[in-house]
C-alpha cells in the first residue's frame, strides 16, 4: 500500500477544504454539489461530441464510397464505431448512476465513480478520434499521409488532455489556495 501517496492525497485534499471553508465559505456537502454540477457540465459537452462522432460513423456503410474501402479499413471502421460507442456509454454512466442511487445520500461516492468513469470515456474517445483520422485521411490523401495525420491527431490529443493538464496541476501545486 503506497502510504506515501496517500499522504499527499490527504495533504492534497486537505487544501481543498482549507480553501472553501476559507474563501468559498463552503460546507463539504456544498462543495460536493458544486463538483458534481460542474462535472455534468463537461460531460454535456463531451457527450454532445460523441455522439456526434457516433452519427457520423454510424452513417458511413450507407454511403457509396463505404462499398470501395478494404478489410482491414472496415476492421478499422468497426473497432473506431465500438470505441466512440462505448465512450458514449462511458460518457452518459454517471448521468443513469446518478439516477439510481437518487436521495440515497451518497452523492460523494457517485461523484468520485463519475469522475473515473469520465476520464475513462474520455480515455476511449481519444483513442476513437484517432482512428477516425487513421480511417479517413487514408481514403482521402493515401496510406502515408493517412499515418502521418493520425500521429498527428495522436500527439496533439496527448498534449492538450494530458500534458496541458499536468502542468496546471503542478502550477497549481505551488499555490495550495489556487482552486478550480
Amino acid at each position: 500500500m503506497d502510504t506515501e501517496g496517500a499522504g499527499e492525497r490527504d495533504e492534497a485534499g486537505r487544501h481543498e477544504i482549507d480553501y472553501n471553508e476559507a474563501e468559498r465559505h463552503e460546507t463539504e456537502a456544498q462543495r460536493i454539489d458544486r463538483n458534481w454540477i460542474e462535472l455534468l457540465q463537461e460531460l454535456r459537452i463531451v457527450q454532445t461530441g460523441g455522439q456526434v462522432l457516433t452519427g457520423f460513423l454510424l452513417v458511413l456503410p450507407f454511403q457509396d464510397r463505404f462499398a470501395e474501402i478494404g478489410g482491414g479499413a472496415r476492421a478499422l471502421y468497426l473497432a473506431v464505431l465500438s470505441l466512440a460507442l462505448a465512450s458514449t456509454v462511458f460518457l452518459l454512466a454517471p448521468v443513469m448512476i446518478h439516477r439510481a442511487v437518487f436521495r440515497s445520500h451518497r452523492k460523494d461516492r457517485v461523484l468520485r465513480l463519475s469522475a473515473t468513469l469520465a476520464r475513462i470515456g474520455l480515455a476511449i474517445l481519444a483513442i476513437a478520434l484517432v482512428g477516425l483520422v487513421a480511417l479517413v485521411f487514408p481514403l482521402v490523401l493515401g496510406t502515408a499521409w493517412g499515418l502521418a495525420a493520425a500521429a498527428v491527431m495522436a500527439a496533439f490529443v496527448v498534449v492538450m488532455w494530458f500534458a496541458v493538464p499536468a502542468r496546471v496541476r503542478r502550477h497549481t501545486a505551488t499555490n495550495p489556495y489556487v482552486a478550480d
